[in-house]
């Protein structure tokens, strides 16, 4: 049986991983955070862009989740989600490691807020899609995270 979490336990989630993706980010150095040690898997975003592209989803993610309480059914699908993050990665090479994390505070406060407002019946809005959401936001920045990680010596950057 699937765990069913309390608004404010997703909130925590989101939180919790948000935070481990900002201290990451503050340990990079200059070298990691213009690497791109995804490549061989065929990402080709900097370490800074990928950060930057959590807090660009944050957004899009709470706008849906947003919609959906409003009574709306936004459509989302894989590719939607690819051409906001191709568009996002094309406009954001620009960003400093100081603005992407400032953005990821930003956008994540903002959708943490969010969850934690929650009645619990609102979980369940658009057959689920509001808990939905808030499941991705909580495991998103881990993945991405993680993955960095993992490949960063084998892309010969090192930590």
């Amino acid at each position: 049986m699937a765990e069913t979490l309390s608004p404010a336990e997703h909130a925590a989630r989101i939180a919790a991983a948000r935070d481990r993706l900002l201290a990451f980010a503050a340990t990079c150095t200059d070298e990691v955070w213009h690497a791109t040690p995804l490549a061989a898997h065929g990402d080709h975003r900097t370490v800074g862009i990928i950060v930057d592209h959590v807090a660009n989803a944050y957004e899009y993610m709470g706008g849906w989740m947003r919609e959906i309480l409003a009574g709306g059914a936004p459509q989302v699908d894989v590719a939607q989600v690819d051409r906001l993050n191709a568009a996002h990665a094309a406009s954001a090479g620009h960003l400093t490691q100081a603005g992407a994390m400032e953005h990821l505070t930003r956008s994540g406060d903002e959708l943490i807020g969010l969850v934690a407002g929650l009645a619990e019946a609102d979980l369940d809005a658009g057959a689920g899609r509001v808990r939905r959401f808030a499941e991705i936001a909580a495991r998103h920045p881990d993945t991405h995270r993680a993955d960095i990680e993992e490949a960063l010596p084998a892309a010969g950057t090192p930590r």
